[in-house]
């Protein structure tokens, strides 16, 4: 079996375990079902995921002109704290800002190394738990506009990481944590405008069981900038990366935009 495409960062279907899909333009591709067998992953261009130009990729599956100029990439989307839609204040596109920006976002702590704090939209649960390779995680609050979230996720960032020790992740060394006891001791540690809607008693943890047969004991990353043509043993899925048996990890979501070719 071949498919070709361009990369966009898995689809997900929360179950036990967690299901991860390709999806292409014309194909699609159930990942789990390639666990335990040999893949090929093999360069074959860019294509950027905003103008749909063969142009080179610069971040987050954009190339540079689009990363500077396209809404879906502005500053906010990284620091919460730096909406303003919630102002009538444009950063890039004011309709897109207010559409992304003004709906329910949830604060939260997730366990995927050691504890860390973050900032998801509402729709996004769990979809942004799994692909942060959370095996546990919890709702804080609940806000109206993604400004709160972010002064909120910002008070705790004193107390929490804010980012995922990703090669802990991936070799599966997890702290041993009681996120529901850890939630009750934040009432006073996030802003005053935000204390009426923490969460204090609602029974709301994802546990989340990911498709690995074996961790690697340790990490060595992919990039097909690098290496263009790989060949390996898949051996699990976990967060946005595929695992292989000699521990190489290669980050999907990281390759967004560049154009491959898979064969089973």
């Amino acid at each position: 079996m071949q498919y070709e495409g361009v990369l966009t960062k898995m689809e997900t279907e929360y179950g036990k375990p967690i299901q991860y899909y390709l999806v292409f333009e014309t194909s699609f591709l159930n990942v789990n079902q390639l666990i335990g067998k040999d893949i090929s992953i093999d360069f074959v261009g860019f294509q950027c995921l905003n103008c749909n130009k063969k142009k080179k990729i610069f971040r987050q599956g954009f190339c540079y002109e689009c990363f500077y100029s396209s809404a879906a990439v502005g500053d906010w989307i990284m620091k919460p704290e730096l909406s303003t839609a919630h102002l009538g204040i444009p950063d890039r596109d004011l309709a897109y800002e207010e559409k992304v920006q003004l709906q329910p976002h949830i604060v939260y702590l997730a366990l995927s190394s050691e504890i860390k704090v973050g900032v998801t939209r509402k729709t996004q649960v769990p979809t942004r738990w799994i692909d942060q390779g959370a095996n546990e995680a919890i709702a804080i609050v609940e806000v109206p506009n993604r400004y709160l979230a972010g002064i909120t996720e910002v008070a705790l960032k004193d107390h929490y990481a804010d980012k995922t020790n990703w090669r802990k992740m991936l070799t599966n060394d997890i702290e041993a944590v009681d996120l529901v006891a850890e939630r009750l001791k934040l009432e006073n540690l996030i802003p005053t405008e935000v204390q009426q809607y923490f969460y204090s008693e609602k029974n709301d943890l994802y546990q989340m069981e990911y498709p690995v047969l074996q961790y690697p004991s340790k990490v060595k990353s992919l990039s097909l900038d690098k290496t263009p043509n790989f060949q390996g043993k898949l051996t699990g899925i976990k967060g946005q990366y595929l695992l292989f048996e000699d521990g190489t990890v290669f980050n999907v979501r990281g390759s967004e935009g560049y154009v491959v070719r898979i064969a089973v």
